[in-house]
């Protein structure tokens, strides 16, 4: 059914070109819309025209023409009918009104065909029959990407993605919750990682983050048939969740640069907790102060190089030295050992996860 402020909009414009009254009535009688002040409409005689198998017809000076969607009556179209030309009148305003029913119902169909096939909820030759039916191309590079913020999104943000987005009748977006906006971008076939970024980029642009908004847009694995856009999505879910945890400062999380990360995120807590007790023993990463951390992750990202470390960290090479035999001898992980070290860093994405999962709690 087509919504209300639609429908009204189309009848004061349908009005503005014939310069004629009319009113918009449900089957069973009820006025739904009039350009007049009081309209005159006898419910029982509407009834008895929607029961009967005239599609136009005249009653006691009113001229009844019916609005069918398919093969049901959908509304009732009544107005003077000694109007000049009431018959075309009516009709031009039928033709109207069954045309928006028909695009209407096109969209809901598609819009529910895509977020069932969001969900995984259709068979493999549901999905075929009717994307045919759609006239969806089944076959074209595609990547689901999900814009998330902690505000509730509104109607005017999702108009507003797909005002950007859908000008391909192959790209889609659809809302499943208050907070998430999914969008299906067909590719190019050369599209990659930085266009990826890019598309991520320009959701976030076309929602306008604002100042204390945590917005994050993440994105899934391409993929080349529409059957597997529901993985696309599922990976595109997961990079959210698990961006928070490791990528918090990023606004744009990729599924393909979690590492790691996706298998921790896995783990059950009890069994994170054994492995921590085990690399650390009572002494956990919570007993070590700021200067250690920072000299960790400094070490880290000049990929276990002393010198340069030493050098971004504007110690000496030896105090740089002398901090890691303390971490050693407190972790038993000597960090310039290659296998010590790769433990050393997951131990700490451990703690990081278990953190993350204990606000979930509260």
């Amino acid at each position: 059914m087509i919504s209300n402020a639609v429908l009204k909009d189309t009848v004061a414009g349908l009005k503005n070109i014939t310069k004629t009254d009319f009113t918009v009535v449900s089957p069973d009688g009820k006025v739904l819309i009039t350009t007049l002040e009081d309209p005159k409409v006898d419910v029982a005689e509407v009834q008895l025209f929607t029961d009967s198998a005239a599609d136009v017809q005249e009653v006691k000076g009113s001229l009844y023409l019916k609005v069918m969607d398919e093969y049901q009556e959908e509304y009732v179209v009544v107005l003077d009918a000694d109007v000049e030309n009431a018959v075309m009148i009516g009709k031009l305003v039928v033709f109207q009104l069954e045309g928006l029913l028909v695009a209407y119902r096109e969209h809901y169909d598609k819009e529910n065909f895509i977020k069932n096939l969001l969900l995984d909820n259709l068979l493999l030759v549901d999905i075929s029959n009717r994307a045919k039916k759609m006239h969806i191309r089944p076959d074209k590079r595609r990547v689901v990407f999900i814009l998330e913020s902690e505000q509730s999104k509104d109607y005017s943000t999702l108009e507003a993605v797909k005002e950007n987005f859908m000008k391909s009748e192959n790209d889609f977006v659809t809302a499943i919750d208050e907070r998430s906006i999914i969008t299906i971008k067909e590719l190019n076939e050369n599209d990659g990682p930085e266009e990826l970024r890019a598309i991520g980029q320009s959701i976030i642009d076309a929602v306008g983050k604002e100042e204390n908004d945590n917005m994050h847009v993440a994105y899934g694995s391409i993929i080349k048939e529409l059957k597997d856009v529901s993985r696309s999505y599922k990976e595109a879910r997961m990079a959210l969740d698990v961006g928070k945890i490791f990528f918090g400062d990023q606004d744009i999380i990729a599924y393909s640069q979690l590492g790691i990360g996706r298998l921790i995120y896995q783990l059950p807590i009890p069994l994170c907790k054994m492995f921590i007790r085990e690399i650390f023993g009572d002494k956990g990463p919570e007993t070590f102060d700021q200067e250690t951390f920072d000299t960790i992750n400094k070490f880290f990202e000049n990929s276990l190089n002393v010198s340069e470390t030493s050098r971004q960290l504007y110690i000496h090479r030896n105090t740089l030295v002398y901090r890691l035999d303390k971490l050693q001898k407190n972790a038993n992980l000597d960090l310039r050992v290659f296998d010590d070290a790769i433990t050393f860093k997951i131990a700490l994405m451990v703690v990081q996860y278990m953190k993350y999962m204990e606000t979930l709690e509260y």
